[in-house]
């Protein structure tokens, strides 16, 4: 008799869970997805996951959540400066463009102080769910290198797009009787600590410019450094000063009118807007190239399909006629390349500024 009752109950113990198996499922299933709306990590979704045929287990419905319903509330682009500059100006435009092709409003944001950090800053700790986006420069690389910063230029991003390219024009006081970037070195060479050039700032991208030009030539030059270049221009008119690097839009009047030589320019192409003048390196400097850019990035762990969104909308922009004209009157020259181009275009900048800080020893104020 206990043999019948142990066989029925070895029985009931095989075929429970086999009935469980053949009657599953008999309630709701929850597929939990570690991702809040719209892709954003480190967020639980506990709600449960509802559909039809191959949508019921969830992954369309994800995958749609970032690539077809973004955006869907106004976008942030944060512009670390204050309003009226170079990088303003480029910043409304792309927006601009942007209000238009995704539908949502872009909004400018100048978050300006500490050197263009505190912009940076905010946009490094953001949400990576596409709705803060950074107007980053060089100038934001090289404060990172140059001062304690809360974000790295490379980890704490994810690049989206080069915007613009400026190179800069060597301009030398008509007195220097010099007029070629050939002349300049043998001159300088013959007189040591004679030439003074100007900067806006200690640390800045022209500093470091000048710096560089000296490293790669083997001449001796005084720095002076001004708040603001357009400060440094009435010495150079003036001749206390001899040498400048500066911005094309801000040297061209000067130079039309004769007040001021320019020798060559600084961008590994010649400039649209200056096609006569040859590239440093056509004119004797191997490998010395120095552009100030503009691009746009997005914060570490944005999803990728917002990231190709963006990309593919700004880089139509940067080829719009209209476009390319405005930026060639400023001086500037549109990019737009792909993500990986950006990133890789980042860490070389990162690493050559960071070169000549330490091979100049150059120290923050």
């Amino acid at each position: 008799m206990s043999f019948i009752r142990w066989s029925v109950a070895l029985a009931l113990i095989v075929w429970a869970p086999w009935t469980q198996a053949q009657n599953y499922p008999a309630r709701p299933i929850r597929l939990i997805v570690p991702l809040a709306e719209g892709g954003a990590p480190g967020h639980v979704s506990r709600r449960p996951v509802r559909g039809q045929g191959a949508q019921a287990a969830g992954f369309f419905t994800v995958a749609a959540t970032t690539t077809q319903l973004y955006p869907t509330r106004p976008i942030r682009l944060i512009v670390p400066l204050a309003p009226g500059g170079g990088m303003d100006t480029v910043a409304r435009g792309i927006a601009l463009k942007l209000t238009d092709s995704l539908g949502q409003v872009v909004v400018v944001d100048n978050r300006s102080g500490g050197g263009g950090s505190i912009g940076v800053e905010l946009v490094a700790h953001a949400a990576p769910d596409g709705y803060t986006l950074l107007m980053m420069s060089a100038t934001s690389v090289i404060h990172a290198i140059m001062y304690p910063a809360r974000y790295d230029a490379v980890r704490d991003f994810t690049a989206v797009s080069q915007a613009t390219t400026q190179p800069y024009v060597i301009v030398v006081n008509p007195g220097v009787p010099v007029k070629s970037v050939t002349e300049l070195i043998a001159y300088a060479k013959s007189n040591p600590d004679k030439l003074n050039y100007a900067s806006s700032g200690n640390g800045s991208l022209i500093h470091l410019a000048s710096e560089l030009f000296k490293s790669m030539t083997g001449t001796q030059m005084v720095h002076v450094p001004y708040r603001g270049i357009g400060a440094a221009y009435p010495d150079l008119l003036g001749g206390h000063l001899q040498l400048i690097f500066a911005s094309i839009i801000s040297a061209m009047p000067l130079v039309q009118s004769q007040r001021l030589r320019a020798l060559a320019v600084t961008g590994a192409q010649r400039a649209k807007s200056l096609p006569e003048l040859p590239t440093v390196v056509e004119a004797g400097v191997p490998g010395f190239v120095v552009t100030q850019w503009y691009g746009v990035q997005a914060p570490a762990g944005t999803p990728r399909s917002i990231v190709v969104r963006l990309n593919r909308d700004i880089v139509s922009t940067l080829q719009l006629p209209e476009v390319v004209a405005r930026l060639a009157g400023d001086g500037a020259e549109a990019a737009g390349n792909s993500p990986q181009q950006f990133t890789a275009h980042i860490k070389a900048e990162r690493d050559k500024w960071a070169r000549v800080i330490r091979q100049a020893a150059i120290h923050g104020d």
